[in-house]
Parts: structure tokens; C-alpha cells; sequence
């Protein structure tokens, strides 16, 4: 089922971060979205998760950072816990085994505190828990930008071998090109609070019809990391 939005739009003190926008996202979509620092990018991911508030199980949200979801004195247990009950959900240890081994953490021991794993294993752990309701949208907000590039590949990786037979679609919202050119079809380019250019991926970096986008593919260093 595809996703329609209209009118997205955020402000705050009085200033319009986020233009009026429409949006479509189609089922099992990979789209990155991309543009400058304080162009809205996080500002649009943040609007989506409200339209969709009041419908549980539309959107899930993974941060930049897992210190922005888990708590450092609660353990990985009651992180998980608080999710499930915050979705509705009835405990499930084949879902949670099931997860937690497609993001690479067979056999973790959730009795630990967030602080006892590393960076990637965290982040990790929070794609899990924002899977555990089998959202329509996934929104991965610089998933990967705290860990090193290596490691970031490894974990993007495994989110796409595991969704890879869903119709779960991803909004992958990053400021790094190589990233979006390596695992989104589709690229949104916001400037200024407003969508410049919408077009495949390859058609982006072939033909940047935008001054936003031409100066991201001017930067030719994106085509070598790993991502």
C-alpha cells in the first residue's frame, strides 16, 4: 500500500522550516532523502512521524544517534519491553529472536545495560525495536553517521537483506551521497525547506538538474566510501 501525504509542512517561531509538501511513497520504496545542513531533512522526517502519530504501526523512527533511544540505566530488556507494550504488542520471544539475529545479535543477552554493547551493536539494537511492529514506513534519520564506515555498511546490510522480501519502504534521510546513491532507487533533494528535485537515483547523479544537488555530486569523494 503506498503512502500519500499533502500539505506537509513544519514552522517554528514563526518561521516555515518545511514548505507545503506532497508525498507519495510506494510500498517497499527505497528513497533517500538528502540537501544541505539546516535545509529540513530531519524536519520532514519528524513531520511524517506526526501525520502518521495517530495510526500505530504506520512509521517507525530510528535516530542518529542510540543514545537518543536507550536509556544507559535501563537494560536492552525493558527497552525492548517498553516498545511492545507501547505498540500493543504481546510479548513474542520467536519475533524478538528473530530480529535481534537479522541485525546480526544472535544470542544477545538483554539483561546488559546499553553501555555493555558497542556503537554498532546499539544502533543495531534500536533498528530492531523500531521493527518490532512491522511498520509501512521505516524513517532512518543519519543511521549510520555515529559509527565507523565499515561497521555502518556491515549494519545497512543487514537492514536491507531482512527487509528485502517486505514491502516495508525506507526513507533513508542522510547528508551522505554515496550512501543514498548505494541504497536508494529514488532521491528526494530538499533545499531551503522544499523538495528541488525528486528523480531516480541514477538520473541524480548523471544529470543534477539543481544547484542543491549538482554541488552533492560535485563531490566526487562520495563514490569511493563503502557505505
Amino acid at each position: 500500500m503506498n503512502l500519500h501525504v499533502k500539505s506537509l509542512s513544519a514552522t517554528r517561531a514563526g518561521r516555515t522550516i518545511l514548505h507545503p509538501t506532497d508525498l507519495t511513497i510506494g510500498a517497499g520504496e527505497r528513497i533517500a532523502l538528502v540537501g544541505p545542513s539546516g535545509s529540513g531533512k530531519s524536519t520532514l522526517g519528524h513531520a511524517l512521524i506526526d501525520r502518521f502519530g495517530g495510526r500505530g504501526g504506520v512509521v517507525a523512527h530510528v535516530p542518529q544517534s542510540p543514545d537518543e533511544a536507550l536509556d544507559p540505566l535501563r537494560t536492552l530488556r525493558f527497552h525492548w519491553r517498553e516498545a511492545e507494550q507501547a505498540l500493543g504488542r504481546p510479548p513474542d520471544p520467536a519475533r524478538q529472536s528473530e530480529l535481534l539475529a537479522a541485525l546480526g545479535l544472535p544470542d544477545a543477552d538483554l539483561k546488559t545495560r546499553p553501555w555493555g554493547w558497542s556503537r554498532g551493536m546499539q544502533q543495531r539494537f534500536v533498528i530492531a525495536l523500531a521493527l518490532i511492529g512491522a511498520p509501512k514506513l521505516l524513517i532512518l534519520d543519519e543511521p549510520t553517521s555515529a559509527l565507523d564506515p565499515v561497521i555502518a555498511a556491515a549494519t545497512m546490510d543487514l537492514v536491507d537483506r531482512h527487509l528485502a522480501a517486505t514491502d516495508m519502504a525506507i526513507l533513508l534521510i542522510t547528508h551522505d551521497l554515496g550512501l543514498a546513491a548505494k541504497r536508494a532507487e529514488r532521491i528526494w533533494v530538499l533545499e531551503a525547506g522544499r523538495i528541488v528535485e525528486d528523480v531516480a537515483t541514477a538520473k541524480l547523479l548523471s544529470r543534477p538538474a539543481s544547484s542543491a544537488a549538482q554541488a552533492l555530486v560535485a563531490h566526487r569523494n562520495w563514490a569511493v566510501l563503502p557505505c
